[in-house]
């Protein structure tokens, strides 16, 4: 695995940055400690996405001082897997690595993701087997929603493994090729295949700063991830289709039999239709909203607009350093 021509460095850190001024200065000093532990180049491509404190300020000035350093901004927030897709179409480096910047991924644990890598494997996820200082409830929905996932999912996805990993160039130009635009990347990373191994880890709490990743948008990537990667939901709204249809049929038996044998039975009354009304109608809106989660990711796709918008680049080599 030598160097590239062309002078690319031979790492490159992926790191997707939304309101986190608090924790850059923090996370390049520990970037910056890792330069005499790798056998080669390294550069730090930053994408900030939209961030409304001074974190494109912040990365301006480090990429002025420090030629290592690329940064990307956004004309708008994206959202993180857009993010890290713009970081992925411009990192140059054999060996790329996804990260957070609120050093829950340690920059540490890439030392062993490289020495993995340069065992032979192309893909070297971080699977977590800690979440400090996060609340149960946060570790009891991250815990049922993996396993959820992989149990419905067409592809192999690991547990308890999110965006942090190390990917060969050959994978990271497979991925930047994918057409579709509702990426979940840990599921496409996945999906592509090649030899795959993990590191374990324990997730650090946020060093500095208010959690920016909500319940609303882990449940939107969840959501994302299961559309993606499994037709299991379509599947299950035909099937409770069928369901209801098979109590409807056995109700209707039941209520003619009363109205023959026992009319005066209370059971064949108001209350009863409105359940089946009320239990028909749940079915139904179900259905309908399983499809709409479908087909608006067919409109998303059919449109065709851009992924991202980039609004300033600082690429390597122009910083005085």
């Amino acid at each position: 695995m030598g160097n590239r021509e062309g002078g690319n460095p031979r790492y490159s850190f992926v790191i997707p940055v939304y309101n986190e001024e608090r924790n850059l200065g923090e996370l390049y000093r520990r970037l910056d400690g890792l330069s005499d532990r790798l056998d080669g180049e390294m550069e730090w491509v930053f994408i900030n996405d939209g961030s409304r404190d001074q974190s494109l300020a912040f990365l301006r000035n480090l990429h002025q001082q420090d030629s290592r350093v690329t940064y990307i901004s956004l004309a708008r927030n994206f959202g993180q897997q857009i993010a890290l897709t713009a970081g992925l179409h411009f990192a140059q480096g054999e060996a790329v690595i996804i990260m957070d910047a609120d050093l829950q991924d340690p920059p540490e644990v890439a030392l062993m993701m490289i020495e993995r890598w340069q065992e032979g494997y192309q893909v070297v996820y971080a699977q977590r087997t800690k979440r400090h200082q996060e609340h149960w409830l946060k570790r009891f929905y991250a815990y049922v929603f993996y396993r959820l996932l992989q149990r419905l999912a067409h592809v192999d996805i690991p547990l308890d493994s999110g965006d942090f990993c190390l990917m060969d160039r050959q994978v990271v130009e497979v991925l930047n090729h994918l057409p579709e635009r509702n990426r979940y990347l840990r599921g496409l990373r996945s999906w592509v295949g090649f030899a795959q191994t993990s590191v374990r880890f324990e997730r650090s709490p946020r060093f500095a700063g208010d959690r920016q990743y909500t319940f609303t948008k882990s449940l939107s990537l969840a959501i994302d991830g299961l559309v993606s990667f499994s037709k299991v939901p379509l599947r299950l709204a035909t099937y409770t289709g069928l369901c209801a249809a098979l109590v409807a049929l056995i109700m209707a038996g039941m209520v003619l039999y009363w109205r023959i044998v026992a009319p005066d039975s209370p059971v064949t009354g108001l209350a009863t239709i409105l359940i089946a009304v009320f239990f028909l109608g749940a079915v139904q809106l179900v259905s309908i909203g399983i499809l709409g989660e479908y087909i608006g990711r067919i409109y998303e796709e059919v449109k065709g607009r851009p992924l991202y918008v980039v609004s300033e680049v600082g690429d390597r080599g122009e910083s005085k350093a």
